[in-house]
């Protein structure tokens, strides 16, 4: 499975599952623009690709900010040439119950998880029809598939993402561009890792397979669907949860 030529966008990509994607599809040969707020974190990525081999640079990004992703998709595209494969990995959580959820903690997450993936999408688009050649992946989550108490805002923002998912697969597979998602379950991130130990010890209770998920399983789905052989698959959500939601 080779990556050789291809140039691949990553928000969200200085930690958790954005990080994990970016090593894996530069291992498989791709040059990486990585992007996320935190610039520090993305220069130690960088220095790790170059490291081994890989071809990466920094971008930082607030996909919250639809100047700042018309601004960096044309720094991209002007250093590269192109965007073969968009990774839409950025995502943050304000939970609370939606008795007590705050409008800014709702509207936060949706513009972060959702809208920020839109935008993406808007920018980079152009230069995948050119080229007549595209790998859209959105990571959504299983949360966004059976719903999660406290995270109203959350589960819309990553259920949003499957119905965009499957609009743009939609609107543009006749120029050999797909649109999937990844849906992962419960993964051993930063996100997770300020949970509670009883929270986590219910959680692998619901898991068949009976462990948490890493960031490289998800990795390993997405750097697939990113990959030629996937060239038959769009409009999917490929599940990587341990089986935690079947069917």
């Amino acid at each position: 499975m080779s990556l050789s030529g291809r140039v691949a966008l990553i928000t969200g990509a200085s930690q958790g599952i954005g990080r994990a994607c970016a090593l894996k599809l530069a291992a498989t040969g791709a040059t990486l623009a990585l992007a996320a707020r935190n610039q520090e974190k993305l220069g130690e990525l960088m220095k790790e690709i170059t490291a081994a081999g890989g071809k990466a640079d920094v971008f930082p990004l607030d996909v919250a900010d639809e100047e700042q992703v018309k601004s960096a998709a044309k720094t991209i595209i002007g250093e590269f040439g192109k965007i073969d494969i968009l990774v839409n990995n950025a995502g943050i959580t304000r939970d609370q119950l939606v008795i007590r959820m705050k409008r800014a903690d709702w509207d936060a997450v949706l513009q972060t998880n959702l809208t920020s993936a839109y935008l993406c999408i808007q920018q980079i688009i152009g230069s995948m029809l050119k080229q007549r050649w595209g790998r859209i992946v959105n990571i959504t989550s299983v949360f966004g598939q059976m719903g999660q108490a406290g995270q109203a805002n959350y589960a819309a923002s990553k259920a949003g993402l499957i119905g965009l998912t499957m609009a743009i697969a939609r609107e543009v597979g006749s120029r050999n561009i797909t649109c999937n998602a990844v849906a992962p379950g419960f993964i051993e991130t930063a996100m997770t890792a300020g949970l509670g130990d009883e929270f986590k010890q219910n959680a692998v209770k619901q898991i068949p397979l009976g462990r948490v998920g890493s960031p490289e399983d998800v990795a390993s789905a997405v750097a697939f669907l990113a990959s030629d052989e996937a060239s038959y698959i769009t409009g999917h959500v490929l599940n990587v949860n341990g089986g935690m939601l079947m069917g």
